[in-house]
């Protein structure tokens, strides 16, 4: 689908040999040509520019296309997120770039296969764009990472200070750091307080009747024009400083303290921590949707933590820092599934999972329907061979007696 919607490019590929789905985004500007209607004789063939790094209605659609695509292939998904926001003119509402936008919500939310999405560096986050790709869309399968020159919030440095930190604040701060405007401030002070002192003298002489109207002085208007000038001085630099200021709050290492992204992966390391770090996933969810498939009542931060605490019984305690380490758990993960695997610790636990499963689902239906279980122990029994039999006899004659 290249020569459409070219402002994002999508498609598959493999990484490391594993085949995954991938969307990225066009940053040049591209040019959209649009032929004439041949039912209308006055319309003409237009060549409309579309700017990087924004998602128009057309590119919203495709992404929202590639993604259901990728879905039903099953594949892992990968983003490269350089994106600034939705175009959001008048002709884009009226082309439902909304309703294509909340499409991938809709396709991220519904996905089965892990996401992994990537600020690449140089690149940022902003605006909607940063809304409909936010991993708690889908907190079981996607997960954020960004290099540590990208940048990613809701709204650019300069929007913030145009919103936060206006002129006003700006110039409180100036007379609040700066040397030479406070020692202004103080001499106009000084100017303002003497001459308030001589009417009141004046009042109580009986020399005037009623206060006058306050005039300012030509020293006080020449201290004024003094501080306006040193203001318009100041205030590019303190804007600037301001905009940096607002920066820093969009670096990774700030979404990392966040909690915003899971980490910050240097572009250079990106292809090796990222492969890994998709092949546990794979491997992860495996045994997260056996044990959600065992037992409905268990989460996914249950399943998670009920996994970590098998690696540490194998491992040990002293390697259970090792968790946090890819390459290490997809090497236990792969041997822990080998099908002739059948006594590893995670086909154990997940058999004792599935067991107390059914035991817990049997005692809940014989509460709902006591009268049937003599009928179910009878189906049972009959089921069982001859050596089995003997077995249960065998186990219900020692807990009879401890029964009574």
């Amino acid at each position: 689908m290249q020569p459409w919607a070219q402002t994002v490019v999508t498609g598959r590929a493999r990484l490391g040999g594993i085949p995954l789905g991938v969307i990225a985004v066009e940053t040049r500007t591209v040019e959209l040509n649009l032929p004439a209607d041949p039912a209308n004789l006055d319309s003409e063939a237009k060549t409309v520019s579309q700017a990087g790094q924004v998602w128009f209605p057309d590119s919203a659609y495709k992404t929202a296309q590639a993604i259901q695509d990728f879905s039903r292939e099953d594949l892992p998904l990968m983003i490269f997120a350089n994106w600034r926001g939705f175009s959001g003119g008048m002709k884009d509402m009226y082309e439902q770039i909304m309703k294509f936008g909340a499409y991938i919500v809709d396709g991220l939310r519904k996905y089965t296969k892990p996401i992994i999405i990537y600020i690449p560096p140089n690149g940022e986050l902003r605006g909607g764009a940063w809304a409909v790709v936010e991993p708690s869309i889908n907190s079981r399968y996607m997960e954020m990472y960004a290099d540590p020159e990208s940048r990613g919030g809701v709204l650019e440095p300069e929007g913030i200070v145009e919103i936060k930190y206006r002129k006003k604040d700006l110039l409180k701060t100036m007379h609040r750091i700066d040397a030479k405007l406070m020692q202004l401030d103080d001499k106009l002070r000084m100017m303002t307080v003497n001459a308030q002192a001589s009417v009141d003298i004046l009042e109580r002489r009986g020399s005037i009747t009623q206060p006058p109207e306050r005039k300012k002085t030509p020293e006080m208007m020449e201290v004024e024009k003094e501080i306006n000038e040193r203001e318009k001085y100041l205030l590019p630099m303190y804007h600037q400083v301001a905009v940096h200021f607002a920066d820093l709050h969009d670096t990774p290492e700030r979404m990392h303290e966040k909690g915003t992204i899971l980490d910050v992966v240097p572009w250079r390391k990106s292809r090796s921590i990222l492969y890994w770090r998709m092949r546990r996933l794979l491997l992860q969810d495996c045994v997260i949707t056996q044990l959600l498939e065992a037992n409905l009542e268990l989460g996914i931060g249950q399943c998670e933590a009920m996994l970590r605490r098998w690696f540490v019984e194998d491992k040990g305690a002293s390697e259970g820092y090792k968790w946090e380490n890819n390459e290490t758990v997809v090497d236990w993960l792969e041997d822990q599934l080998k099908p002739d695997n059948t006594n590893s610790v995670v086909a154990r636990n997940l058999h004792a999972v599935k067991k107390d499963a059914l035991i817990q689902r049997i005692r809940n239906n014989l509460e709902d329907c006591p009268d049937v279980a003599l009928d179910a122990v009878v189906e049972i029994l009959q089921k069982l061979n001859d050596n089995q039999k003997a077995e249960v006899i065998r186990t219900l004659s020692l807990v009879q007696p401890e029964a009574e």
